[in-house]
């Protein structure tokens, strides 16, 4: 039985039709199939995707043309078009990533289409449906994983016959549970560089301090563990700590309790994310007369203002331009080989020494 036989026969009149009319008019929207065809956006692009497969047709911005005879296609043929991305705050962390995605896609002739969430948001469908009516050709998406309905997203998402791309985020989806592309910081790593640089200064107890709320704090607390139970440091009674955010009126006491921890167990050095409760927790140190690095080191988890601050903080800084423009590099070559493998990237973060570590005091 052929693959056509395979299909439904509402997608295979559809896919005739779709034919039909591309053959007489060359070049088609896809706003423009919808209409003609009577089926969703989502629909048309996945029977546009499939037929791109086949190479049946090849995609241009927006829509759809008939393949060219010429192997070395216009690069702008291939490349021509819009990303849609969706990130889940546009002050901090992402703007770094979005930069670094919007210099990529210049050089490769394609256009971001920037749209913000919230960590709070349960559903982040309603701006990704947007994105897809208004035709972007692939997206690249940073969702929420802990709301409710993740894992729907992540199928629908899946399912829409464009390329897609996870930031900061892995997911599987369907029966086979297949992997969707992504590219992610290896914040494991940086936080067990964090402690090596420590453990090298001669720190024995290396505790951590980690933002309730942000979804990098188990990766960070991962690899704090594993790097301290490796360098056979002493765990017993070591601070771990979790946080509210450095701005919350219940702040204040969390950081006392993790100093009060600190000093009852000879914890010496601290590794704290992000940068707002790196700072907070080095100035409640000042308010207590405790010198760091001379009674605490602390090196700080993210860099986005740690080394401003006085002491400048030693920090671990995520790799967030280049996260952006692998991503943008991911979609544009999933845009000219639909059939090419499926690729997770992993980058690696890299550690900035400034003043606030130091050996501990005799």
């Amino acid at each position: 039985m052929s693959n056509t036989d395979k299909r439904g026969p509402l997608q295979v009149a559809r896919r005739a039709r779709l034919l039909e009319q591309l053959q007489r008019d060359g070049v088609l929207r896809v706003s423009d199939l919808t209409d003609a065809l009577g089926a969703s956006t989502v629909t048309i692009r996945r029977d546009i995707a499939q037929l791109a497969s086949e190479g049946l047709v090849r995609r241009v911005h927006g829509g759809v043309a008939l393949p060219s005879g010429d192997e070395q296609r216009d690069s702008e043929d291939v490349f021509s078009g819009s990303i849609g991305m969706l990130v889940p705050s546009l002050d901090y962390y992402y703007p770094h990533v979005a930069r670094g995605a919007e210099e990529t896609a210049r050089e490769l002739d394609l256009r971001i289409v920037l749209r913000g969430s919230s960590y709070q948001t349960e559903d982040d469908r309603p701006q990704l449906n947007r994105l897809v009516d208004q035709g972007v050709d692939a997206l690249i998406v940073a969702p929420r994983m802990d709301a409710p309905t993740a894992q729907q997203t992540i199928e629908w998402l899946a399912g829409l016959g464009i390329p897609i791309v996870l930031l900061e985020r892995t997911a599987t989806a369907g029966p086979h549970h297949a992997h969707l592309e992504s590219v992610v910081s290896d914040h494991a790593q940086g936080a067990g560089m964090a402690v090596r640089h420590l453990a090298g200064l001669g720190h024995r107890k290396v505790g951590v301090v980690l933002a309730a709320l942000s979804p990098t704090s188990p990766h960070i607390h991962r690899g704090w563990h594993e790097a301290v139970t490796e360098l056979g440091l002493d765990t017993t009674g070591t601070v771990d700590e979790l946080v509210p955010d450095a701005r919350t009126p219940d702040s204040k006491d969390a950081l006392d309790k993790a100093l009060d921890q600190a000093l009852s167990t000879g914890t010496t050095a601290l590794l704290v994310h992000a940068d707002a409760e790196a700072i907070a927790l080095v100035q409640r140190c000042e308010e207590r007369h405790l010198s760091v690095p001379g009674d605490l080191s602390v090196i700080a988890y993210d860099d986005e203002v740690a080394g401003l601050f006085s002491p400048a903080l030693t920090a671990v800084r995520p790799p967030r331009g280049s996260i952006g423009r692998a991503a943008v590099r991911l979609a544009a070559d999933r845009l000219a080989d639909p059939q090419r493998p499926t690729h997770r990237i992993v980058i690696s973060p890299s550690l900035r020494i400034r003043d606030s570590a130091g050996a501990p005091n005799p």
